[in-house]
């Protein structure tokens, strides 16, 4: 089975926090869920290097295997969106 990578990029703040959890309460064992907090950043730059090649332009924004959601380009991140990039199918 292969593991599903899920990139969730926030802003640290309490309007981030129900994305997190949804992405959370939906993922299963098949998926790898990663966290970016963009305003504290990452050691090596990569989350914010990430957000700008998955052209990040709001957020909360959810990424799967490297391509971002298509919600996250015009809305906000949905339970429907995530499961049609298969988070939380085995």
């Amino acid at each position: 089975m292969a593991k599903r990578k899920v990139e969730v990029f926030t802003a640290g703040c309490q309007v981030c926090e129900p994305t997190i959890k949804l992405v959370k309460d939906v993922a299963c064992e098949s998926c790898e869920v990663v966290i970016y907090d963009l305003n504290k950043g990452c050691d090596t730059n990569e989350c914010r290097e990430k957000a700008e090649e998955y052209g990040i332009t709001r957020l909360p924004a959810v990424a799967v295997n490297g391509k971002l959601l298509e919600c996250c380009k015009d809305g906000g991140v949905s339970e429907q969106a995530l499961r049609s990039a298969g988070v939380g199918s085995s």
